[in-house]
């Protein structure tokens, strides 16, 4: 599978977990492509699964790896990943360090990742797959309770966490703070903790992003209605030689992931 052709996979499936992307594109766009910055996924760290297991996909599509990311509170660790064509996104991978986390979530998860197929995150198409286990409404709460972070990763398994719009190509908005009251204007909520923008000029950049849209999920005891994916917007800046900035700021990613908070 080529980049486009899974780039556009992802796309395809997003849109029905955050189908207020296809109005936030026509709203921002006004006719014209929407550049995405980045593209975010979850995962746990354990057997089978982790960090290198999604990123050997784009490995293999000629991503390398660069920054790395600590998130203390949440228990995450983080890296991403850019192409040497620069017009590709870039691709955010967290994964969530069972180790750090209770009894009680460890042996939740172990239940699901049981379920796993073999072999199943070596074929590509895991990027956007989805849940590959089933899940009762008491696990997901029961994770909820101690990490938001694993129970949307139980709910809603591998795929786009969200993607996000590069402002520095949007030939309607000069600045973030343009952005963020287009969309309030248009009656999208965005993410306020910390802000409702993360970061500044001096860390060369600035992020915002909606709250995520709900959804129904069918878990094994019936449907519920939760936060699934939502839309992000990232302004950088230049470096002393002129360059944009093209990593992360963990401060500022630390809210991002609150996006999927329940509202």
């Amino acid at each position: 599978m080529d980049i486009n052709t899974l780039f556009n996979h992802m796309w395809q499936d997003y849109l029905h977990q955050c189908p207020s992307a296809d109005a936030i594109h026509r709203l921002l766009g006004k006719g014209e492509a929407i550049i995405n910055d980045h593209v975010a996924f979850r995962t746990f760290r354990a057997p089978g699964l982790g960090i290198d297991k999604l990123a050997q996909h784009f490995l293999a599509l000629g991503y390398e790896a660069k920054g790395e990311y600590h998130f203390e509170a949440k228990k995450l660790y983080a890296r991403h990943y850019e192409h040497p064509d620069a017009s590709q996104p870039k691709v955010f991978i967290s994964e969530l360090m069972l180790e750090q986390c209770s009894e009680a979530l460890q042996a939740t998860v172990a239940k699901l990742v049981a379920q796993l197929p073999p072999g199943y995150t070596d074929e590509v198409a895991h990027l956007y797959g989805g849940a590959p286990w089933q899940v009762t409404q008491e696990q997901y709460r029961s994770l909820l309770a101690e990490s938001e972070y694993a129970a949307w990763l139980s709910a809603f398994g591998f795929r786009a966490n969200h993607f996000t719009v590069s402002v520095n190509d949007l030939s309607g908005f000069d600045t973030l703070e343009a952005v963020n009251e287009a969309l309030k204007g248009a009656g999208f909520v965005l993410n306020s903790a910390g802000g409702e923008i993360k970061g500044s000029a001096e860390v060369l950049l600035e992020q915002s992003s909606t709250m995520a849209d709900k959804v129904a999920v069918a878990f094994n005891d019936g449907a519920l209605e939760i936060p699934a994916c939502f839309y992000e917007f990232a302004l950088r800046y230049p470096m002393a030689d002129g360059a944009l900035y093209s990593g992360f700021v963990a401060a500022s990613a630390d809210k991002i992931f609150e996006s999927t908070n329940a509202g």
